[in-house]
C-alpha cells in the first residue's frame, strides 16, 4: 500500500464555549469574532480570550453544545489539577472544573487533556478504509521521528484530513509550535 502522508497540527490549550456560557462571559447573544480560520471547516480561533488560573485561554469557535477546556498533561500537573484524558467533546463523568473569567462574568468549565485524533472526511475515510472511532498510528516524519499509537479517527462530512496532537506530544517529537507531516499507519 502506498504511504499516506498527512498534516500534523499542534493544538495548544484552548476553550470551547456553549452559547449559554458565552453569553454569561461576554453578553446576551454574543457572537465570536474570527481571529484566524483553522484547517477544519467552520472552525476558527476567536479574537476573544478568557482567563483562568492567571493564564489566557483562546476561544475556539463556533459555539458547541457544552463548554470544555483542553490543556496538556504538563499544564494539568503545573496547575495541580487532575484533568482526564478524553476525546474532545466526550465530557461524560468529567469531574475537574476550572473557573473562567470573561469581561461580564464567571463560569465553571470542565477540563480535559484531549486524546490525539485524526480528522477525516467521509470520502477520505472510504478511500483510506478508515472508520469513525477506529484507532490508528501516525509516524511523525522529521529528525525526531516517533510513532504515536492510539490515534482516534474522527469522521465527519466537513472534516479535512489532519492529525491533532497537543503541545506535550509536539515537543516530544521536535515540532514545538510548528506543524509538520506524518505517515498514517493502519
Amino acid at each position: 500500500m502506498k504511504k499516506q502522508i498527512i498534516p500534523i497540527e499542534v493544538s495548544a490549550r484552548h476553550i470551547h464555549l456553549s452559547q449559554k456560557d458565552l453569553d454569561k462571559l461576554f453578553s446576551k447573544n454574543y457572537s465570536l469574532k474570527i481571529f484566524k480560520k483553522l484547517s477544519q471547516v467552520e472552525m476558527f480561533a476567536a479574537k476573544e480570550k478568557v482567563k483562568s488560573l492567571n493564564f489566557d485561554l483562546r476561544i475556539v469557535g463556533p459555539v458547541r453544545k457544552e463548554s470544555q477546556i483542553e490543556i496538556s498533561k504538563t499544564e494539568a500537573i503545573k496547575f495541580g489539577i487532575n484533568a482526564e484524558l478524553k476525546l474532545s467533546g466526550d465530557l461524560k463523568n468529567v469531574r475537574t472544573f476550572l473557573e473562567v473569567q470573561g469581561p461580564k462574568g464567571k463560569i465553571n468549565v470542565k477540563v480535559i487533556v484531549a486524546k490525539r485524533h485524526l480528522h477525516c472526511s467521509k470520502q477520505e475515510a472510504k478511500k483510506l478504509n478508515l472508520k469513525n472511532n477506529q484507532k490508528v498510528s501516525v509516524k511523525i516524519l522529521n529528525e525526531r521521528a516517533l510513532i504515536f499509537e492510539n490515534v482516534i479517527v474522527r469522521v465527519a462530512d466537513n472534516f479535512n484530513l489532519a492529525c491533532h496532537i497537543d503541545t506535550d506530544e509536539a515537543n516530544a517529537c521536535g515540532l514545538g509550535k510548528v506543524c509538520g507531516i506524518g505517515e498514517l499507519i493502519i
